[in-house]
């Protein structure tokens, strides 16, 4: 199979030999049925490769089930995968089906495999064993037939060393191993990358695509990047959507990169805590930009007060917080008389928290989609899993 047929197929961009390594392996296993376990840091790109496998596989033709394990609250884990008789418990109104039952004869791609709670883990086992499981709160067992393909960006080895994670399902899961690359571990790949996702915003927001002058693009090469290929897409969006100039320099590529610019690599187990950290800075950068709009909209709110008429037309209606605050005249560009000895006393607010920023970003992301977390997730630039996690320490309802 030409491995350059299949990048072009899901969109994989580079040509590092681990990154070659790692496709040929799945190609490889496509064909049979045994269980794959894809690892990987956070944000490398392991949800193409069952994608891959499934592609090339016997069952190419069935479904493709992708589950994120990380997503699902520990009490109703067992639920989504096994399925649920009527009354197995309080909310239970009805039997339903589970992941395992619907992909009957398809593949299932387990996400965030390190993240199932031991229980269910011990239900995992058995399906990888025997291809039987039971609903909970029945006592009647059910075959079912998929291919299991699993990710995680754990250090599985160290859960099994903390009693985290059963060594029995490690090794069922881990049949064929597949190891994706760190962006530092292919450095190639890099500009190539920073180059596609710079282009993209520009076709999508029709704008002149960014560049980098010699010094950047070493300096792109050079960084370490913790968060992998997502970090580098966030960085070339941020810089495509604030900086004017469409040249960019070492100094102005530097202020959107993190501190900590080790050449040793982190621990797998440490992903979690940057995408905290750019989760926050993501957030931050919202809100940034809403507070521009909102006092764009008063500047504009208070000329109109004051009968001067912009000379640029405006690209949007005032926001509706703001038009509540003004008596209806005021919007139509009749403005009140005010006697010059009159003093305006501007009342501080009191200052917001970053929890509070963030709290807010979260709230109005969920809102503008509809409640949904993943839709919400991709506008906030952060995993589902990571979204869940910020809604619990959050308190949001």
């Amino acid at each position: 199979m030409d491995i350059l047929s299949v990048k072009q197929r899901f969109g994989i961009i580079g040509n590092s030999e681990l990154l070659n390594r790692a496709l040929e392996i799945a190609l490889r296993v496509a064909p049979t049925d045994l269980s794959v376990l894809v690892t990987g840091e956070s944000g490398v790109g392991k949800e193409f490769f069952p994608q891959v496998i499934h592609a090339y596989s016997s069952r190419k033709h069935n479904k493709y089930v992708a589950v994120n394990c990380g997503a699902i609250p520990e009490g109703t884990i067992d639920s989504e995968l096994f399925g649920h008789e009527k009354g197995a418990f309080t909310g239970a109104t009805e039997s339903r089906k589970g992941y395992f039952e619907e992909a009957d004869g398809d593949t299932i791609f387990l996400d965030e495999v390190g993240e199932l709670p031991l229980s269910t883990q011990v239900r995992l086992l058995r399906v990888l064993q025997t291809g039987e499981f039971i609903k909970v709160g029945s006592a009647k067992v059910q075959k079912t037939n998929v291919r299991v393909v699993a990710a995680t960006n754990n250090d599985l080895q160290r859960a099994i060393a903390e009693g985290r994670f059963r060594e029995d399902l490690y090794y069922r899961l881990n049949t064929v191993p597949i190891s994706v690359p760190a962006l530092r571990e292919r450095p190639e790949d890099i500009y190539l990358l920073f180059r596609k996702f710079a282009s993209d915003v520009a076709v999508q927001y029709r704008m002149p695509a960014i560049t980098l002058d010699a010094q950047a693009r070493e300096l792109l090469e050079r960084y370490h990047w913790r968060g992998n290929i997502r970090q580098l897409k966030n960085v070339a969006e941020q810089i495509s959507a604030i900086e004017q100039s469409r040249e960019i320099t070492a100094p102005i590529l530097s202020g959107y990169l993190t501190e900590g610019k080790t050449t040793s690599s982190p621990s797998l187990s440490g992903a979690s805590t940057f995408d905290d950290m750019n989760t926050e800075r993501e957030l931050l950068y919202k809100v940034l930009f809403d507070m521009r709009t909102d006092i764009n909209d008063m500047k504009r709110l208070l000329l109109e007060m004051r009968g001067y008429t912009p000379s640029q037309p405006m690209h949007h209606e005032p926001r509706k917080e703001f038009a509540a605050l003004l008596p209806p005249s005021s919007i139509h560009h009749s403005a009140p008389d005010y006697a010059e000895s009159e003093e305006v006393i501007d009342e501080q607010p009191q200052p917001a928290t970053k929890a509070d920023m963030q709290r807010e970003q979260i709230i109005k992301a969920l809102r503008r989609n509809g409640g949904s977390r993943r839709a919400a997730a991709a506008e906030l630039f952060m995993s589902e899993r990571t979204l869940y996690r910020r809604i619990k320490e959050l308190g949001i309802e």
